[in-house]
């Protein structure tokens, strides 16, 4: 179930994800918050360079290992714009962390490159929990997947 805490933090990601895109990325947006309620990690996509690890989700997955405790992590919630690929899933399945919340799906991204004659990912499009195999996940939330799904628009219009 989708609260107002986790809206909260949803749009932060949005929003970051719109930071990415105007500095010329792909428009991905993540935040790791504490069981407390504190932002503990954000960022955005860095793929431009050429390096396709360089995703928000990955970078908070390193980020929690190497500053969290184990019961730390495994309480923590990762906020995302879009739904992990399977490289960051793994990544936070073998950190452990908890809870993923998501604005929209890597089910709807395909459609979105799909309708926007975009060439699909290099990378098999599978969710959440085939990969991790005791994941809480919530998502998409309709309302902010719109959101996701115009900025990624802005992003391949400007490449046509």
């Amino acid at each position: 179930m989708i609260t107002k805490t986790d809206l909260q933090h949803l749009r932060r990601c949005v929003k970051l994800a719109e930071t990415a895109l105007e500095k010329g990325d792909e428009p991905f947006g993540s935040v790791l918050v504490s069981a407390a309620g504190e932002v503990l990690f954000e960022d955005h996509n860095h793929v431009a360079g050429g390096d396709h690890t360089q995703h928000p989700e990955f970078a908070i997955a390193r980020w929690a290992a190497n500053h969290l405790t184990p019961e730390e992590r495994s309480k923590a919630t990762v906020y995302t714009s879009g739904e992990h690929c399977p490289m960051c899933a793994a990544a936070h399945g073998w950190v452990g962390l908890g809870r993923i919340v998501y604005a929209s799906s890597s089910e709807q991204l395909a459609g979105w490159l799909s309708e926007l004659d975009a060439p699909p990912a290099r990378v098999r499009n599978l969710s959440i929990e085939d990969i991790i195999v005791d994941a809480e996940v919530d998502g998409p939330v309709p309302e902010l997947a719109e959101l996701v799904h115009q900025l990624h628009r802005r992003l391949h219009e400007t490449k046509r």
